[in-house]
């Protein structure tokens, strides 16, 4: 089934500061000029009948110099991360358009929506269980024991359609009468966004449900 888009977008915040990165050096670059006016100073002003041990003068340099690799080490770093997200958007931009299938909720706009259901190898039959967004029962439906691909209809036992918004769909397989199994259903819906939030990855789907990109578990061309 085609599931239509009307946005297509890809938005990240990925460009490292030009000047936060200057500022940063600067700020490096005064401090480590503070710290030899400190230590001549020190030398300078030190008892000559007790000197500093130049040992002392070689630790706190040495510290210092620490201090400074370990800085820009973390500018590295942070601007190798940049690169990593930064390429991992560009691959994703053509995820755009896609029908993703995933645990997430259904949109239902009136139109049914495509599920894949997943069932106990071991069940006998198997219930396809809705609740509302308030997380009230609203319908139960007999489904094939071994799952497979369902369109739920949003239709009430009178036909009726439920009303607009969102729902969450779960599968509970049956052996014998009991339940042995309850797990999420999985909902296809069309990628409109991809965004980058701090280290994750963020895809927005047509009806407003956002999903980590590695929580995706399928794709598919929705014209297919």
């Amino acid at each position: 089934m085609e599931i239509s888009t009307n946005t297509n977008t890809v938005s990240t915040n990925l460009q490292p500061s030009t000047s936060q990165t200057e500022s940063e050096k600067a700020v490096l670059s005064s401090d480590f000029e503070t710290f030899l006016k400190m230590l001549t100073t020190q030398m300078e002003n030190q008892d000559p009948l007790n000197p500093m041990d130049s040992a002392q003068f070689a630790t706190q340099l040495a510290t210092f110099s620490s201090v400074e690799q370990q800085v820009m080490t973390n500018d590295l770093l942070t601007n190798l991360n940049t690169e990593i997200g930064a390429l991992g958007m560009a691959q994703l931009s053509g995820w755009i358009g896609m029908s993703a299938r995933a645990d997430m909720p259904i949109a239902f706009e009136g139109k049914p929506v495509p599920l894949t259901l997943q069932t106990n190898g071991l069940a006998d039959s198997a219930q396809l269980v809705i609740h509302d967004a308030n997380g009230t029962l609203v319908q139960r439906l007999d489904i094939p024991p071994r799952g497979g691909e369902f369109a739920w209809a949003g239709l009430d036992s009178g036909g009726s359609p439920f009303p607009h918004g969102q729902y969450s769909a779960t599968v509970e397989s049956y052996s014998q009468g009991d339940v042995i199994e309850t797990q999420p259903a999985q909902v296809h819906a069309t990628i409109t966004e991809a965004r980058q939030n701090g280290t994750q990855t963020e895809l927005v789907m047509a009806g407003g449900q956002t999903v980590l990109a590695t929580d995706i578990a399928g794709l598919r061309d929705p014209s297919g």
